[in-house]
């Protein structure tokens, strides 16, 4: 157990670095491409998101509402059990670093994420 949840918390530092706070397109499809499923579901509070390509493009959407250098990071160890993750995260500037915070409920298959569901904290 130990090295499969070693395994899923370097996926969700991945997902949050590479994927959710990664500006560059061609980054961040091949980092969607390495760890998520091609049919992987992103659940926002407001909007379901499916596919690879659909996923960057609202990961794209997303960061352009935000400053330059805002950056999603891990606030805390994830709980981890039977291919599930709950992740705690915070978002935000090196000058403001707590902006939005929140979880990802995380569901890996195959070695791979297969979804993601988003919570905000209230706060956010």
């Amino acid at each position: 157990m130990g090295d499969e949840t070693s395994k899923y918390e370097q996926m969700i530092e991945r997902h949050l670095a590479e994927v959710f706070s990664e500006v560059d397109d061609t980054k961040r499809i091949t980092a969607l491409r390495e760890l998520y499923a091609e049919d992987a579901v992103l659940y926002e509070p407001t909007n379901i998101v499916r596919g690879i390509e659909a996923i960057s493009s609202t990961v794209s959407e997303l960061l352009k509402n935000f400053p330059p250098r805002f950056r999603f990071v891990a606030s805390g160890p994830a709980l981890i059990h039977h291919e599930m993750c709950c992740a705690p995260w915070t978002a935000g500037t090196p000058d403001q670093a707590n902006m939005v915070t929140g979880y990802d409920v995380v569901q890996f298959a195959n070695g791979r994420i297969q979804s993601v569901y988003v919570f905000l904290n209230p706060s956010s």
